[in-house]
């Protein structure tokens, strides 16, 4: 299926030169850099050697003593970063994707990752914040622990802008290719001939009401 004239899911024709200023501008792209920013803080403050232990000892987390609460926020900050990235490749050629299909299952994706990350992101604020208050506060590697609280949290608006902007493009991509596909010509002729008789009038039968009905003559009684 090949692409409309006017773009579909936000972007221009395909085959347009790359422009890596208009490319920047684009609100999926600033929020995605911000989604990598985030991540990178994350999983290299709760990697560091201050807040993540050796696996040999028996305490691998800092965090209240819990290696699943490290583990959660290194993962989920690893993945997120790789997603990005990807996506950032995929928002550079998007314009060159000639298939409407093609875009379709791009924005697709951004959605539901956007949206999935969004939740992770939340579930790893909650679950790192708790495991923190309940742990001991006071240790050389606090203000790592809160950076990354911090940015886990800045994390779910980044994500969640980043689904909000998938599922716009998606709607006014669909929007765009319903209505080109759909669009009336006025100009464009019927393949079909009228049937005969619908332009003019029919010579074998008159028209309803075109005539007044005539009074029949009759003989007036004779009494």
């Amino acid at each position: 299926m090949s692409a409309v004239p006017g773009g579909a899911f936000g972007a221009g024709k395909a085959g347009a030169p790359f422009d890596a200023v208009q490319c920047i501008k684009k609100p999926q792209v600033l929020f995605r850099a911000l989604s990598v920013l985030c991540a990178i803080i994350v999983f290299g403050c709760i990697s560091s050697d201050e807040v993540s232990r050796e696996p040999s000892n028996d305490d691998s987390c800092i965090m209240n003593d819990d290696g699943n609460a490290c583990g959660y926020g290194i993962g989920i900050g690893v993945l997120a970063f790789l997603i990005c990235l990807g996506f950032l490749v995929v928002d550079a050629f998007f314009e060159n994707l000639s298939s409407v299909q093609h875009r379709k299952y791009a924005v697709l994706a951004d959605l539901g990752f956007s949206a999935l990350w969004t939740f992770l992101w939340f579930v790893g604020f909650c679950y790192m914040t708790d495991a923190w208050r309940r742990g001991d506060q006071h240790f050389p590697g606090r203000s790592k622990v809160q950076a990354a609280i911090a940015f886990s949290f800045f994390s779910i608006f980044s994500w969640g802008a980043l689904a909000f902007l998938a599922l716009r493009r998606y709607r006014l991509g669909s929007q765009e290719t319903f209505d080109y596909g759909y669009e009336h010509d006025p100009n464009a002729s019927s393949p079909y001939r009228s049937f005969p008789g619908s332009e003019i009038g029919d010579p074998y039968h008159q028209p309803p009401f075109s005539q007044q009905r005539e009074t029949p003559d009759y003989p007036q009684p004779t009494y």
